[in-house]
């Protein structure tokens, strides 16, 4: 006997109002090849064009809420998709259509460093690579608690933030070889820290630069070496996450 397969949906929230960079999400979800699901794609209509810190994460929240509440219901799977501890994470798994329905929620942030985690070796570590130089204490003290402390075991495997002074729409206009240069030498700096086995993308607007870091990658540890370290893009990690959550019973 056969049983028709129900389509799955996940919204995908860019939760600054710059259109353009929701639409440099949509390859990157594409290349997963999950054609049984639906991926919508939301932009918020108001706020910050980009989020540059806390301030500005909590203001788009704030204009992106009323939009998402009447689209709970639409869709089993909701990704924020900015690389921060975004209050929409924890606003979203509060509101009942998802407690009552056990859809899943996650940020970009949560998806990367989780994914990150599971594919180091025993002795590596992972690191991330992000924006203006104020992502390096907040993404540090986002990591931390997020990982339980700097002494837990997870804590103890994290190599730290470096940064390219690039806020996330520069990383779309300055200069293209600027772009690569500043990329290439935030990357070189994480390795320099220790045994890094894993870098996150840590904007959103890196979609698709990976390339750059794993240059750097090659560049400072040798070809040998060099390809051997992951290179995480927080979009990827959290629709295939949330692809088998969505298809799961927990």
């Amino acid at each position: 006997m056969s049983s028709t397969r129900v389509k799955k949906s996940i919204l995908i929230i860019n939760p600054n109002s710059t259109a353009s960079m929701t639409a440099t999400l949509e390859p990157l979800v594409t290349a997963l090849g999950f054609s049984e699901t639906d991926h919508v794609f939301f932009t918020a209509p108001s706020g910050p064009q980009s989020i540059n810190n806390d301030s500005d994460a909590a203001s788009s929240a704030e204009h992106c809420l009323p939009h998402l509440l009447p689209l709970l219901d639409r869709h089993d799977g909701f990704l924020v998709a900015c690389y921060s501890a975004h209050p929409l994470v924890p606003v979203l798994k509060a509101q009942p259509q998802i407690q009552i329905a056990r859809k899943c929620v996650t940020g970009i942030f949560e998806a990367s460093v989780a994914t990150s985690l599971q594919l180091l070796a025993p002795t590596e570590s992972f690191g991330i690579v992000s924006t203006g130089k104020v992502w390096e204490a907040l993404l540090h003290a986002a990591v931390v608690a997020f990982l339980g402390g700097a002494g837990s075991e997870a804590g103890r495997r994290f190599a730290g933030v470096q940064t390219t002074g690039l806020d996330a729409s520069q990383l779309h206009n300055a200069p293209a070889e600027e772009v690569r240069r500043r990329m290439k030498e935030a990357t070189k700096r994480l390795l320099r820290s220790g045994d890094v086995g894993s870098v996150c993308l840590g904007c959103a607007g890196m979609a698709g630069m990976g390339e750059m870091v794993r240059e750097a990658c090659v560049e400072e540890l040798g070809k040998e070496r060099g390809e051997r370290v992951k290179v995480v893009d927080g979009v990827q990690a959290g629709v295939a996450w949330l692809e088998g959550a969505v298809r799961s019973e927990f």
